[in-house]
């Protein structure tokens, strides 16, 4: 059983243009936020090492989101460049060698696999060739992923409940997609759901990224979803 501190399950998806403003982010949000998880968009804005970092010698937790996604090697020389520099979690997004590679190579990293994006739907499975059901496809992934060497997935809440019934309880489930306030028309996210439903159904952490960004006070959305936390998991 994993003992997770509950202000560590909130993960901040710093979706921003550049170092800087991540910066300025992590200032205002001070406290109400441990967790960072670092994509493309700031990858390919330059700094990205430098800002992990930075993160890092405040004592923040560091999610690495690339999505490995290459010739197993490739994958498994690229998760080894992660290792001793403070990264808690790294995501891979491939095939049963990819993963395995990236399991091999995670030394104090733990790899999560991505199983369906919390963007698609059943019809976007369609347009990608995939027959089978969504939740068939993320338990698939999911065992095979344990079976990898990973540590965990990232899966919507609406498959946390099945991946708790079907897969060994070591598996991390980190769950984006989280709504706390209701999801605007232009949102990209269609599999959603809130704090509550996700811990409730079995989640290990959640990301939550525009609503705390876009909030007109940022720290004190923070806080509220950390509140909601803490009365969904208690102290487990």
């Amino acid at each position: 059983m994993k003992t997770i501190p509950p202000r560590e399950r909130l993960i901040f998806a710093m979706d921003v243009a550049d170092p800087a403003a991540a910066r300025g982010l992590v200032e205002v949000l001070g406290e109400s936020v441990e967790f960072y998880k670092i994509g493309l968009e700031l990858f390919m804005s330059g700094g990205y090492f430098e800002l992990l970092d930075w993160l890092a010698a405040r004592g923040k937790k560091i999610f690495v989101d690339l999505k490995f996604f290459d010739v197993p090697a490739t994958v498994a020389a690229a998760v080894r460049q992660l290792r001793g520099r403070g990264v808690t979690f790294a995501t891979v997004h491939g095939n049963q060698s990819i993963m395995e590679a990236a399991g091999a190579a995670k030394g104090d990293v733990k790899v999560l696999a991505v199983t369906v994006l919390t963007s698609l739907d059943r019809g976007d499975l369609d347009d990608l060739g995939f027959a089978c059901d969504v939740e068939q496809l993320v338990l698939s992934r999911a065992r095979r992923a344990l079976e990898a060497g990973c540590d965990g997935v990232v899966s919507s809440g609406l498959e946390a409940k099945m991946l708790r019934q079907f897969v060994d309880d070591r598996l991390i489930v980190v769950t984006p997609g989280i709504r706390p306030v209701e999801n605007r028309p232009t949102d990209d996210q269609k599999r959603v759901v809130t704090v509550e439903q996700a811990f409730g159904w079995g989640a290990d952490y959640i990301v939550v990224g525009r609503p705390i960004r876009d909030a007109a006070d940022p720290r004190a959305m923070a806080e509220s979803i950390q509140a909601g936390i803490l009365a969904a998991v208690g102290g487990r």
